[in-house]
């Protein structure tokens, strides 16, 4: 498994949804909970984390979805020092009920969906070398949190995001987990919006890879953007090993949110 709209009608955030489970009630993932020691981080990964961002701000600023850009400041990362997740946490948590929890690495399925039904994102703590500025294949704090946390203060997104957990949380059948990973890739990690009559990226993998978001930028040799069809994205084999050649569209969040509900039905949970 996986390692606002401008002009939409999107619905409240559910006020029913459970507050951020405490940490002693996840079972499964709490093998790989760890403390971030935040006061370890050296200059140079400073250094790094300061580059990284530095380079993806001008393209995103033009290219990615408003509800990216405006989690970015409401969760108040910075530019030049690597993120203190209890801060990030405690912008977040009163906005949608998400946590940046720290975790040691990759978690086993059951951990990383128990997790996301929790509203508690998974996130590694360690920064990538100058050796693998372009990509690293692991985890890491970059990614995780530069990638995917601004979207989680989007109160749709962040609905989305604890549905899409739970239904996955009751899959028993590994042929659904994989049809369903796939909707986390097109979305989550490879998602892009119709907004304000252009495409814009929302997918971490987008927002954190210079090469993959220029690739779509760009429209790269082969690329296709097609409107999103649960049905089509769940048959839609990923090659992680090359420039993603389909992208899925989706015209506002609810239509993903709607999608993971209809996806829990499809698959007979």
């Amino acid at each position: 498994m996986p390692t606002s709209l401008v002009g939409s009608a999107e619905p409240k955030p559910d006020p029913g949804k459970p507050a951020t489970r405490p940490q002693s009630e996840l079972a499964a993932a709490q093998p790989y909970l760890i403390e971030q020691d935040w006061a370890a981080y050296t200059l140079e990964q400073h250094a790094i984390w300061k580059e990284l961002v530095t380079r993806r701000l001008p393209q995103l600023q033009q290219h990615a979805s408003i509800a990216y850009l405006e989690g970015f400041e409401q969760i108040g990362l910075q530019v030049d020092q690597l993120p203190q997740l209890k801060q990030v946490s405690a912008r977040l948590e009163p906005r949608t009920g998400w946590n940046s929890t720290p975790v040691s690495g990759f978690l086993p399925a059951d951990a990383f969906f128990e997790m996301l039904a929790a509203r508690r994102f998974p996130t590694t703590t360690w920064i990538r070398s100058r050796g693998s500025m372009e990509y690293t294949p692991e985890p890491e704090i970059f990614h995780d949190v530069f990638g995917h946390v601004p979207m989680h203060a989007h109160p749709v997104f962040a609905n989305f995001l604890q549905e899409y957990g739970r239904v996955c949380a009751g899959l028993k059948s590994a042929g659904a987990l994989e049809r369903l990973g796939r909707l986390f890739w097109f979305t989550v990690e490879f998602g892009v919006i119709h907004e304000a009559g252009k495409i814009k990226v929302y997918g971490s993998g987008l927002i954190s890879s210079h090469g993959e978001c220029t690739h779509l930028v760009e429209r790269g040799p082969g690329l296709e953007i097609r409107e999103f069809d649960l049905a089509k994205v769940m048959d839609t084999v990923v090659d992680v090993s090359q420039m993603q050649p389909v992208l899925y569209a989706i015209e506002s969040f609810d239509q993903i949110y709607e999608a993971a509900r209809e996806a829990e039905s499809r698959l007979g949970v």
